[in-house]
């Protein structure tokens, strides 16, 4: 085993590593950016190396850094996680030259599942059941236009290279495929530096079924399925594992096929095999089919961790330092069942744009995993990938592991910035998906309802009341005291009939529309007279977040502050995050209608198209192509037309 491992990655999936790591004695190296100087991996990990600066470009994609931080600090390998180079050939066969062991599959295999039609093409020789597709290398439109008309509407338009949903766009009619493919290769350019795409057949009632595969470079084993269907535009939200509905006879079909395809390439280290299949008719021996191998470890590994009993990285760790295969698919079992929710900060109202922000307050509950790489004080940059946090938990059964799942979003507590656990906390309830009945379309199908917040009930508004005046600590004994009765004053908050009375250390009055109630400040939370629970929150600057099933931030308003920002309305457009400018689609005097597009803003390894709010002239381009803004910055100007 080795002594030291430099780990060529950030976030929670750097913390996950030294975890493991350091349980079994493994020394590591941590690499940061500028951004990561108080990161959390940093601190853990026994070394750190500055690297760059905070673009992905100048720190965590630079190669050459990477190794000579490993070759300075004397680690033995590196080890990629995921994202960045974990899947680049090149980073490999240069880690390697330089005398260090990666941590991961040989670039052969990487490059022959690498690109999308040549993987289709290589397990189709191997006796894997592929999609009907084209995969060919003919990128001309209207030849690719003419294979979707084989394949039949609807298609699904794939970027070769990647993966993340970038570059894949569903077209259901011949008249949608030309703006499809134009868009698809633009996002696959950027994203992947490759616009070549392939077409494959769309199933109606998609579900994506996942193999975790180990291979030692002669042999391989699987351990058993995940289930990844609930997705929105290709990004895996909740997975579990086992596959609900799953079959003995399926498994082994899938299980088979799965080992097949990572033999063919003499795989070696931790590796997925996608399939996609039809759950149209249950899940049948006859209805999957290969979509593609993710060449590392995945986010949603700690499910297959759960359920197997087996620690993933601590395998990749023996299997690199050259152990074979710690043991045989016959002693490999599935215990219970398993969940991973990802948490993410994100404006879901808007969208579910990435969002930025200090955490001024993170906390998780004891009974499940939270794999995070913050912690209460850290920003949440707009530099990389949004992720605060994964919650997983485990029970003997899918329904008591969804029901720990459910309480463990409810328990969790994040303050400083929007996030989508009240979205999250929605799916884990919603009807459908608690029956098993999934598929990749679920969550469009129920979107407006899984975004919907009720409104607050009054117990609620009580309780906003007692936080947003800091009940919990006032421990004056004398507090509130006042021989003519209660002093009333009003409430910083946007209800238009709050008022609180402090009645006594940790202890007031609240009237809400006219109706009064008691609250209490305890350490386990507030009690609201009459409310079905204790409510916890905090205040975080101008906002003011509330804890529990469907968590709230609400706009803490200062009484004496004038009314004197001028809204920018439908004239000007803003960015709505810190971001990129990609590109800049029109020129002063250019006349537009409402919905034309503007502008590319590229935040968070995603782009998001700016469109006009309203029809008019553009009077004044206010940023240009290259330029990084902050979030409200004015990128457009528009007046009325002539």
């Amino acid at each position: 085993m080795f002594d030291k491992i430099l780990i060529a990655n950030r976030g929670e999936i750097a913390c996950r590593i030294i975890h493991t790591a350091r349980s079994i004695g493994v020394r590591t190296v941590a690499v940061y950016s500028e951004a990561d100087t108080g990161a959390l991996h940093v601190a853990q990990a026994d070394q750190a190396v500055l690297i760059g600066g905070p673009a992905p470009r100048d720190s965590y994609l630079r190669a050459d850094a990477i190794i000579r931080a490993a070759k300075d600090t004397g680690a033995q390998a590196i080890h990629p996680g995921y994202g960045f180079l974990s899947e680049n050939p090149e980073f490999v066969e240069a880690v390697e030259a330089a005398g260090l062991v990666f941590v991961g599959p040989p670039a052969r295999a990487i490059r022959a599942m690498g690109l999308k039609d040549a993987a289709k093409a290589l397990m189709q020789e191997a006796g894997v059941p592929v999609v009907p597709g084209y995969h060919g290398s003919n990128q001309d439109g209207e030849h690719l236009a003419g294979a979707a008309d084989e394949i039949g509407y609807p298609v699904l338009i794939k970027a070769v290279a990647g993966g993340g949903g970038k570059g894949m766009r569903l077209v259901e009619h011949p008249a949608q495929f030309m703006d499809a493919l134009a868009s698809a290769r633009g996002e696959a350019a950027t994203a992947f530096g490759n616009e070549a795409v392939l077409i494959e057949k769309f199933i109606t009632k998609p579900r994506h079924i996942e193999l975790q595969v180990f291979g030692d470079g002669v042999e391989a084993v699987h351990l058993f399925e995940r289930d990844c269907s609930l997705q929105r535009r290709h990004q895996k939200v909740i997975e579990e594992a086992p596959a609900p509905g799953m079959t003995a006879e399926m498994r082994a079909a899938m299980g088979q096929a799965a080992v097949r395809a990572a033999k063919a390439i003499g795989y070696k280290g931790a590796g997925t095999v996608e399939f996609i299949v039809d759950g149209s008719r249950g899940l049948r021996p006859d209805a999957f089919w290969f979509m593609e191998m993710n060449t590392r470890l995945q986010v949603e590994h700690p499910v297959t961790e759960a359920i197997t009993g087996v620690d993933l990285v601590e395998w990749q760790l023996r299997i690199a330092a050259g152990e074979g295969l710690p043991c045989t698919q016959e002693a490999l079992s599935i215990r219970g069942h398993a969940f991973e929710a990802r948490l993410y900060a994100e404006d879901v109202p808007a969208g579910f744009l990435p969002a930025t922000g200090r955490l001024a307050h993170l906390q998780f509950p004891d009974d499940a995993r939270a794999d995070t790489g913050v912690r209460t004080g850290d920003v949440i940059s707009p530099w990389y990938d949004p992720m605060i946090a994964k919650l997983i938990t485990h029970g003997p059964t899918r329904a008591v592991a969804l029901k720990r799942l459910e309480a463990a979003l409810a328990a969790t507590e994040v303050a400083g910035s929007v996030t989508n656990l009240a979205f999250l906390g929605a799916l884990a309830r919603h009807e459908g998906f608690r029956a098993g009945d999934v598929d990749t379309g679920v969550i469009a199908r129920d979107l407006e309802a899984l975004v919907t917040v009720p409104e607050l009930a009054d117990w609620e508004w009580a309780g906003a009341a007692a936080i947003a005046v800091g009940l919990a600590e006032i421990d004056d004994p004398l507090a509130g005291f006042s021989p003519s009765g209660p002093i009333w004053q009003p409430v910083p908050l946007a209800h238009a009939d709050l008022r609180i009375a402090v009645t006594g250390p940790r202890r007031a009055i609240v009237a809400v529309a006219g109706q009064e109630c008691t609250v209490e400040a305890t350490d386990a939370g507030l009690r609201v007279a009459d409310a079905p629970g204790l409510l916890r929150g905090v205040c975080a600057g101008e906002k003011l977040f509330l804890f529990g099933p469907v968590p709230r931030m609400l706009e803490r308003i200062d009484p004496l502050a004038r009314a004197s920002k001028a809204g920018a309305g439908a004239d000007v457009v803003l960015a709505p995050m810190p971001g990129l400018v990609k590109a800049i689609f029109v020129s002063p005097g250019e006349e537009v209608l409402e919905g034309a597009r503007l502008a590319v803003l590229e935040a968070m390894k995603m782009e998001h198209t700016l469109v006009a709010a309203r029809a008019g002239r553009v009077a004044e381009l206010l940023a240009a192509p290259g330029a990084q803004v902050e979030a409200g910055a004015a990128l457009v100007r528009l007046e009325d037309a002539a």
